[in-house]
């Protein structure tokens, strides 16, 4: 009986060792996307900003010397 109290107490150990280092990397993980959100987020705005004000429609474009 007390061999078995052991092995279980032995197990508990490992499992919540186990749950610690899963929870470091899951908050390791969030932060990762947290970031990666903010900088697609500035990436769509630097791109909206560029797609307005740089290009031309077709209509207000010159045609080529070549034509």
């Amino acid at each position: 009986m007390e061999n078995r109290v052991i092995e279980l107490e032995t197990r508990l150990s490992f499992q919540e060792d186990t749950i610690h280092e899963l929870n470091e990397v899951v908050t390791r993980q969030q932060n990762q996307i947290d970031v990666l959100q903010e900088q697609v987020s500035e990436l769509k705005k630097r791109v909206q900003s560029v797609s307005t004000s740089n290009i031309k429609d077709e209509g207000e474009e010159t045609p080529p010397p070549h034509y």
